[in-house]
């Protein structure tokens, strides 16, 4: 299996204050927003 096989890319709108705190969030915890997002989604309850 091809690593691009493992995932799936794809576009998201978000309004722009949330979009800014994700940045905000990424560069406080030195990770790129994708990383972030991975984190949030794989942490939550």
């Amino acid at each position: 299996m091809k690593k691009s096989d493992e995932y799936l890319q794809f576009k998201l709108r978000l309004p722009r204050e949330l979009a800014e705190q994700l940045k905000r969030a990424a560069e406080k915890n030195m990770r790129s927003i994708n990383a972030e997002v991975l984190f949030i989604l794989k942490n939550r309850n």
